[in-house]
């Protein structure tokens, strides 16, 4: 096995010094660009070495700051053994579904990996500027975590069994609510890992790009986006808190406080422009999806009103909630949900109206049927499975791909709705798509089998364990 090596500092802005012997004496070893070999590399040209592992040799060390000291074989099958003996473990602790469980196995696994343990942050995925369309300029920085997958990542952990990363995303979006001074009036869309905002967003215009998808983009401008979902899905995921007793020492005061502001928040945002969902970054308009989520977190609240907390919140629930429901009625023609009272294109995202429980049952069967119908891709005149998020203009065009985690929203709502077997043939063809590890990263092309855009997507594979668990029989009727 041969490999070549190419270390760049500084963004490609400084020139590294290689070092034959190892580490000079006088060199900081907690400088952050310090890069230490654990075994030959030749020189193959400036800036550019080669190791080959032949024969009988398994083990090869890249790392900073400093270098292995014991035997390098030994200490390689030690940590090994270490990380499959952890990795297994953590799984066995995992509850999973009757049916898909390979693939449930394989998406926790990833999404466990896109956990930050020091601050509880799930990251959307560990990678930069990977084109959603080659060659195209939608290439983004997902290295940071999302507010609003909050709600769908907690579910998911939830489904899975594992508390330890529900408390520790738990207390992170807690410490943004309570260290950050904007944080009573309005909630920025996504944070760093340390809960700072990712900016400003940059291009690197001297670099490539992969495939020559360029640019490629350091940091996200969307922390700066009013995005008016947000506030509701916080109330989502905070909901546990008030509904699940082994989170009862998170169950506060400052807790009950911060939930009230929370719903105060998202009646005060009732049918206002926003960026919404998917980022838009001009023509901002009123969203039918932030309504939704404003009428989830309104309802939630409700309920936790009514089993005695949120004293402090003064709000005339019902009559919010009921704003927020006429919002989302606003923005329907032909009986279906549309993307806003001044858009009446499909988005697929609004079959969260039937899994969130919105109470019109036939405003969710045509808004189901209607995503179904309009957004759905098709291969050699086949249905696939796969959906466009939507197939507006946006800023810089129609869409060219299939966005993975709408397919599993649609299984999830058709379950929802009591359409089962429509919603397992569509789950097992979307399955298909998985690469040979079973990882899906945000877009695919089912015409020729290509994944495209970030990987592996933590949002993806979030979708896929909520919708596993949404299809599965009770293991009641299998035991």
């Amino acid at each position: 096995m041969g490999k070549r090596i190419c270390p760049r500092h500084a963004r490609q802005q400084s020139r590294p010094v290689r070092h034959p012997r190892g580490v000079p004496p006088a060199v900081d070893q907690h400088a952050p660009d310090l890069l230490v070999r654990g075994t030959p590399l030749r020189p193959h040209r400036e800036n550019v070495l080669r190791t080959h592992l032949g024969p009988g040799h398994r083990s090869f060390a890249l790392t900073w700051g400093l270098g292995i000291e014991d035997d390098l074989a030994k200490v390689s099958h030690e940590f090994l053994d270490q990380t499959t003996r952890y990795w297994r473990m953590w799984v066995k602790h995992c509850s999973i579904p009757v049916l898909h469980q390979e693939e449930v196995i394989r998406s926790a696994l990833a999404l466990k990996l896109h956990c930050y343990e020091d601050t509880g942050a799930i990251l959307a995925a560990l990678t930069t500027s990977l084109p959603e369309e080659p060659g195209g300029p939608r290439n983004w920085d997902y290295r940071y975590c999302w507010l609003r997958d909050a709600y769908f990542s907690l579910t998911a952990f939830h489904n899975l069994g594992h508390f330890e990363e529900m408390e520790g995303f738990l207390k992170f979006l807690l410490n943004i609510a309570y260290t950050h001074e904007h944080s009573r009036e309005r909630l920025a869309p996504v944070y760093t890992l340390s809960q700072d905002l990712p900016l400003p967003e940059t291009e690197h215009r001297n670099w490539a790009g992969f495939c020559g998808s360029a640019p490629v983009r350091n940091h996200n401008q969307a922390a700066e986006h009013i995005q008016n979902d947000v506030y509701g899905e916080l109330v989502l995921a905070l909901t546990p808190i008030f509904s699940d007793n082994r989170f009862y020492d998170l169950r506060t005061k400052d807790q009950e406080q911060l939930v009230a502001n929370l719903a105060r928040l998202c009646d005060r945002t009732i049918a206002q422009p926003d960026a919404g969902l998917w980022e838009i970054r001009n023509g901002w308009q009123e969203h039918s999806f932030s309504n939704l989520m404003c009428w989830a977190g309104l309802d939630r609240a409700h309920r936790m009103h009514k089993a005695g907390f949120l004293p402090s919140l003064t709000l005339d629930l019902d009559a919010a909630r009921a704003r927020a429901a006429q919002a989302l009625l606003n923005a329907t023609k032909d009986g279906s949900l549309r993307n806003g009272p001044k858009d009446d294109t499909y988005d697929a995202s609004l079959a969260q109206a039937a899994i969130l429980g919105f109470p019109n049952r036939d405003v969710c069967e045509t808004t189901m049927q209607s995503i179904a119908r309009a957004l759905a891709v098709q291969a050699g005149g086949k249905e696939t499975g796969f959906y466009f998020r939507y197939l507006r203009t946006d800023d810089f065009g129609r869409p060219q791909s299939s966005f993975v985690i709408c397919s599993f929203w649609v299984v999830q709502g058709l379950a929802r709705l009591g359409r089962m077997a429509e919603a397992q043939q569509i789950m097992a063809q979307v399955l298909t798509g998985a690469n040979h590890l079973g990882l899906f990263s945000e877009h695919f092309v089912p015409e020729t089998r290509t994944q495209l855009g970030n990987f592996p997507q933590a949002y993806s594979h979030v979708g896929l364990i909520n919708a596993a668990f949404a299809v599965s029989p009770s293991w009641t009727t299998v035991l």
